[in-house]
């Protein structure tokens, strides 16, 4: 997974729990703790994550930021693109609009999926 797929990744989770302790993202994703502080370090740019302080520390988002909820992951984006190569015109706009949807977060324009 690439660091924008983490990321992306990191705010879909934050988007589904609100809150979460840095040391479970690591866990989850399978990367360093410092890792996820230096991919919250990026975000905190471009979103409106707060700092949990204290014991075991982690982020959440701000309580006025409510993003659509339902945003597809990287591997599911991909998987309905294998799925739509297997369909006809008509489903295959479906699937497109599907995913221009719900496949990023419209926030921040970063989030696209690459073609």
């Amino acid at each position: 997974m690439s660091a924008s797929e983490r990321r992306a990744e990191i705010m879909r989770i934050l988007v589904g729990r609100r809150k979460c302790y840095l040391s479970d993202l690591a866990q989850e994703l399978g990367v360093s703790k410092r890792t996820i502080q230096r991919d919250v370090q990026t975000l905190v740019l471009q979103y409106p994550l707060e700092s949990i302080h204290g014991n075991g520390g982690g982020i959440r988002l701000a309580d006025w930021y409510h993003p659509h909820r339902n945003i597809l992951s990287q591997e599911q984006i991909r998987t309905l693109r294998e799925l739509s190569s297997y369909a006809d015109e008509q489903q295959k706009k479906i699937v497109q609009q599907i995913i221009s949807a719900y496949g990023t977060n419209t926030y921040c324009s970063v989030w696209k999926t690459k073609e």
